[in-house]
């Protein structure tokens, strides 16, 4: 590994190629301003990634041309490129993006990451994203590292070695963070509702927003829960010092925490620097259905744009217009189904746009992508109940999840219902 600066670093990079940029709290900041530094030079770089956080510069209007995104997952930043036309969105499964890098489907040129300083073995951590990253250090013709002493030093299948390493930068730059999310009473509700599908000792999977806050804090008073995730948050942190999160029931990990990145303040990544409780492994581990349901009381919680009354669920999209990504919803929720005593949840709020828009419709918007089907939804939760949906008709399933909808909707989507003979 050479120890150079941030230009130097970038400037092998060329036309055509393909870089992986490491993604959410990690995005390496230095090293894509840098690259966009140069970007009269170069046309029709790819960059591949989830969703990443801080400004990206590669995505702005101007770069249209010079880097074209491969988004993986579409976070806020991409979300206007690629629904303008001048990014492209992946649909794929979480679980299966390590394998797209490792046999070539899609074949990496450069990877740049944001590890920790080398330790005493010469070995550099991923910090808080361990996701794909790891693939695609693996698969990358050249590694390009941000060296940067503010990454957590997470456990588990985190670590790369210096020599994988092509360039360093040193630097300090804190992790990005995202602050915690307010609580409503909408989603103080839902919370309470999924809590008390939630029995002492089972895992959970659970992601980032005020819904899977507002569930967090309804489990304060459970048992030895375990987490078994694709990511987390400070939610996990509350949950641990409440004593309910304990991993001491899981019947694999015992009493570790396994993820595959996170996000959240710089509280939760002081807590997992060396935290031998924090396991951080790929997303094909994470994510693999035969590994989720070994856990006996797997939950998976879930969120959705919109749910149609045949249990169709819409999550990448609001009609046509791309919206976030497949992600590993899928992943969770058959895995969770596939658990002796498992848990399959989507749980969202029962309207939008402040009230003016039912996310239970009798259809879903013409262009909206099914993320997960009807046959794979097993449990929708709103503020206004409970829908069991698993073994049901399809007029069963319209009336549970009328039941549940918003009351200023439920006769026009009952209506609706009634004239596709849903009903």
């Amino acid at each position: 590994m050479q120890i150079v600066s941030a230009a130097k670093a970038v400037a092998g990079i060329r036309s055509g190629q393909q870089a992986f940029v490491h993604g959410g709290a990690a995005t390496p900041s230095v090293l894509l301003d840098a690259l966009v530094a140069r970007s009269a030079e170069l046309a029709s770089v790819s960059m591949v990634h989830f969703h990443t956080e801080g400004p990206a510069p590669h995505l702005a209007p101007e770069m249209a041309g010079r880097f074209r995104h491969k988004a993986l997952f579409i976070g806020p930043n991409a979300r206007k490129a690629v629904n303008e036309g001048r990014a492209d969105y992946v649909p794929v499964f979480l679980s299966d993006v390590p394998d797209l890098f490792s046999s070539g489907t899609l074949p990496l040129d450069v990877a740049l990451v944001n590890v920790t300083r080398p330790d005493a073995h010469g070995f550099c951590s991923l910090g808080s994203s361990i996701d794909a990253a790891l693939a695609a250090v693996r698969s990358a013709k050249v590694v390009i590292a941000q060296l940067n002493s503010r990454v957590p030093r997470t456990l588990g299948d985190t670590f790369i070695h210096v020599s994988q390493i092509a360039y360093g930068v040193e630097v300090e730059v804190p992790l990005f963070e995202h602050a915690s999310p307010v609580i409503g009473e909408v989603e103080r509700s839902i919370g309470g509702y999924v809590a008390d599908l939630i029995d002492d000792g089972a895992t959970i999977q659970m992601g980032i927003g005020s819904i899977p806050a507002a569930v967090g804090l309804a489990l304060h008073g459970k048992h030895d829960l375990g987490m078994h995730t694709e990511m987390f948050t400070d939610v996990v942190l509350d949950l641990v010092e409440s004593g309910a999160l304990t991993g001491a029931r899981k019947e694999i990990n015992r009493g570790k925490i396994v993820s595959a990145f996170m996000m959240g303040t710089q509280r939760l990544y002081d807590f997992v620097d060396n935290n031998p409780m924090i396991e951080m492994r790929p997303v094909d581990y994470t994510n693999d259905t035969s590994v989720i349901r070994r856990f006996s009381r797997m939950v998976a919680i879930n969120s959705a744009i919109e749910v149609d009354v045949t249990g169709q669920v819409a999550a990448d999209s609001i009609g046509p217009r791309f919206y976030s990504g497949v992600g590993g919803q899928m992943d969770f929720m058959r895995g969770a189904a596939l658990s002796p005593h498992g848990q399959a949840i989507i749980a969202l709020p029962s309207t939008a746009a402040r009230g003016t828009v039912s996310r239970i419709v009798p259809f879903l918007a013409e262009g909206a992508g099914v993320v997960t089907t009807r046959a794979h939804v097993r449990t929708v939760v709103t503020e206004f109940g409970t829908a069991q949906l698993h073994g049901r008709t399809v007029s069963e399933r319209a009336r549970a999840l009328i039941a549940i909808a918003h009351p200023d909707f439920r006769e026009e989507i009952a209506m609706r219902a009634r004239i596709a003979h849903y009903l």
